[in-house]
Formats: structure tokens, sequence, C-alpha cells
């Protein structure tokens, strides 16, 4: 019989929609949850154990009791065995006591959700023992043992559980201080690696550092970025020192981790939540709402990556027309011909989303990605 460790960490996620930028510490949650934030590791979760539950029949899973694993894997009738009752608003400590007791048990697998603060209390346990599975549910999700998207992530263990796993890879744990990341400061540290399934398919890479180019390409793109805003147009403005260059450029003190409002070369929303850009958007006719993003240097997603403010709900108020992807051809280059990732939440979004689109790269320049 294959033992599994699941473990869920119930808070993770829950600052994005809110422009937290995450949930680490007791502070943050309590604002988070103030702003109006909700649970999603959950939601997350389910949509990868609904990948691999039929294969797993003859599994033990053990997982903490209630939110953090053990309500989830029984709804799926999984034989589940409650390693411990969490406390009732988990701390890293529920993670490490629960990775300790998972191999104390001989699990050969940890399947678990969460963001990069997960990943590092995990590997202060585990480090490159046995294999790990991440479930992406987390606000910043930089380190690379997490799966593209949730499905992806439910598809792996599926093939781990069949035999269909036989190579392994080491992967960075890495983890910002969120203080920082909330002042702009983008201050990253390796915490160690853990070992995953040798499988690029499914998972992503972990995040380059950057601005993705030589100065002049960025400061080129933006110019031409600016040049071709549209007057009476309100334009969104997602997060990264890409799309930063081009607040720069406008003269405007934007955000470099949050999404901003821009209209007429005038800042009107700085580091908005998800409830002040639908509000935003609903200030104009559909047709001159527009949204202006960069991917992930490395990773590739360009949706579900440190702009959850950028819901399901906010997007689909935007035309797809409307919606364009900037990047250095540095930055593109870094991708070796992968494809974008949307992971906004919402499969029939993700869905529509997908296909070829042009990427702004220069002064009239484009060249095609695929969006997967």
């Amino acid at each position: 019989m294959m033992k599994i460790g699941f473990l869920i960490n119930p808070v993770a996620g829950m600052g994005g929609k809110v422009a937290l930028k995450g949930t680490d510490g007791e502070e943050t949650l309590r604002r988070a949850v103030e702003l109006g934030a909700v649970p999603v590791a959950a939601g997350r979760a389910d949509e990868a154990v609904k990948e691999f539950a039929g294969k797993a029949a003859d599994c033990l899973f053990y997982s903490p009791s209630g939110a953090m694993g053990a309500d989830l894997l029984k709804s799926y009738s999984l034989r589940t065995e409650s390693l411990f009752e969490p406390s009732e608003h988990t701390v890293p400590a529920d993670t490490r006591r629960a990775a300790e007791m998972m191999l104390e048990r001989g699990v050969s697998l940890i399947v678990f959700a969460g963001g990069d603060g997960t990943a590092r209390d995990l590997c202060s346990v585990v480090g490159e023992s046995i294999p790990a599975v991440g479930i992406p549910a987390g606000v910043k999700i930089h380190s690379g043992v997490y799966a593209k998207r949730p499905k992806a992530a439910g598809m792996l263990v599926g093939k781990f559980i069949s035999g269909e796993v036989r190579r392994f890879a080491a992967a960075e744990v890495v983890d910002i201080d969120e203080e920082a990341f909330r002042d702009n400061i983008v201050r990253a540290r390796l915490y160690g690696c853990m070992k995953i399934p040798d499988d690029r398919e499914f998972m992503q890479e972990r995040k380059s550092g950057g601005s993705g180019g030589p100065a002049e390409e960025a400061a080129e793109l933006a110019a031409f970025m600016a040049l071709s805003m549209k007057p009476g147009h309100l334009y969104l403005i997602g997060s990264g020192s890409t799309t930063r260059q081009l607040t720069e450029r406008l003269g405007l003190d934007g955000t470099l981790l949050g999404v901003d409002a821009v209209m007429d070369g005038k800042l009107i929303g700085k580091d908005l939540t998800e409830a002040e850009i639908k509000k935003i958007l609903s200030t104009v006719e559909r047709e001159k709402r527009a949204l202006i993003i960069t991917a992930i240097g490395g990773q590739g997603h360009i949706f579900g990556r440190g702009n959850q403010q950028l819901s399901p709900e906010a997007l689909r108020m935007i035309e797809k027309e409307n919606i364009t992807v900037i990047a250095t051809p540095a930055k593109m280059a870094q991708l070796f011909g992968r494809s974008l990732i949307a992971d906004t939440g919402d499969s029939a979004l993700d869905r529509e989303l997908a296909g070829y689109i042009p990427v702004v790269t220069g002064h009239g320049r484009k060249i095609m990605a695929k969006i997967s």
C-alpha cells in the first residue's frame, strides 16, 4: 500500500485579491480578513485531488484533521488517517509538525497546497529526503516545487501513484520578505531544495530575478507602450519590474508589486484590490478598458502568480483583445520557447485565454507566444 502525506495551508493565498502580497503572520491574516479575504487553498487543492482520486483507492493518506487536508480527502472517500487537530488558526508550526509525522510514517510522497511560506516550512523538515508535489495556492509561488496549476499537480500525483514517475530532481525553495515586498522591495532568500518529479510538462520553473534584460531594452519597451496609450482609455498596469518601467516612463509613482490604474497620463488608482479594480473598471465603457501585464521571468505565468487581484470576475470585464502582454526579448528568451501560463483559478476562463497572442517586445516589435 502506497503511503502519501497530504497537507493544505488553509490561509495560503488569502492576501492575493486584497493586495496584501501574502498572508505570512497573524497581523497580515487579520488585515486580510478585515478586507474581505476568503480562503482559496481548499478550492485549489480540490482541483488537484479530483484528478488523482480515481487512482488512489489503494493508497493511505496521512493528513492533519479538518481544513488542513483530512476533510477534503474524506469527501473523495480516500483512505485517510488524521495526524492531529491543528490550531484554530493554523500556523507554520502545524505544517512542520505534520511533515515530521509524515516522515515517521514512511510516506513515499508529500502533496501540499500553499505558497512559498508553506514550501519553506516543509523544506525545513523534509529537505530532499522524499519527493514532494506542490499545489499552487499562495500569492507569490516563486519556488520551483509547485506544479504549473492545480490540475497539473493532480495529474502528476496520479502518474506517481501509477508508477509512471521514475526521474526526480532537486528544486529550489525560495521565499521573500513580505514586509519589504509590500514596500516594493524584492528581497528573496534560498532556504534549501526539495525533491520533485523531473517533469517540465507539469512542474513550474523557479522565478528568475531581475528585469529580464538590458536596461535599454526595458526603457525602449516602456517608451513605446507609453506612446501607444489612447486618450480616454483606462489602463490597468500589472505587477512586475517590466511594467514598473512603464509607470516610471509616464512619471507616475506606481507600485512594483501591485496593480495600478492610469488614464490620460494620470495615476487614478494605486495598488488596487480586486474590489477596487472592479469598481474602477465600471466607471468607463467596456471598449475603453485595457490591461497591460508582463510574464514572470523564467516561469511564464501571466495570471495567478502575485496578481490575484486580477480575479476571473475582473478579467471578464475586459475584452481579450484589450489585454496586452509586454516582455523584453531577454525575458522571452528565458522561457526557451515554453508557453505562457494563465492560472486564474477559473478553468473555463483559462481555456478562453488559451491560444496564441502577440507579445510586445519593443518599439513596433511583437512575437507570437502561446498561452496554455
